[in-house]
């Protein structure tokens, strides 16, 4: 019998630019501390892996890209079952970022209401550069 272990969470927004314009800002983690200041301060690529520096704590992730399915995954580089898994769909001359997160199956409710408002925050920052950028041409 399978079981989930897992509980997930997906928040979306909806942006006024390209497709291509929302996956060049999510796709590169060296832009994580534009849009997600709390999980990066600063972002160094060792070998494969990225270094996510958070004040004294760091934290190894892989990026999985796949332009042609639009997906950009943040994944733990010590259990790739980890992370944030994402989307960007197209939405008529817009986009929608889909942003998936997956938490314990025994997370408090409070704790997930607290990191997907957090989530919800970084998405809106993810629309307003996307939208500066597609305005500049």
């Amino acid at each position: 019998m399978h079981t989930i272990s897992s509980r997930a969470e997906t928040a979306t927004v909806s942006i006024k630019a390209p497709t291509k314009t929302v996956l060049d800002l999510v796709a590169d983690p060296q832009q994580l501390p534009r849009w997600a200041p709390g999980v990066a301060k600063a972002v160094r690529p060792e070998g494969d892996e990225w270094v996510l520096v958070n004040g004294d704590t760091e934290f190894r992730i892989t990026v999985r890209v796949s332009r042609e399915h639009g997906t950009v995954d943040l994944l733990s580089a010590q259990d790739p079952r980890q992370g944030v898994f994402t989307r960007v769909l197209p939405n008529g001359e817009g986009s929608e970022y889909q942003f998936t997160m997956l938490f314990p199956a025994d997370a408090p409710d409070t704790a997930v209401a607290e990191q997907m408002s957090t989530v919800r925050e970084e998405l809106r920052t993810v629309r307003k550069l996307c939208e500066e950028q597609a305005a500049l041409g």
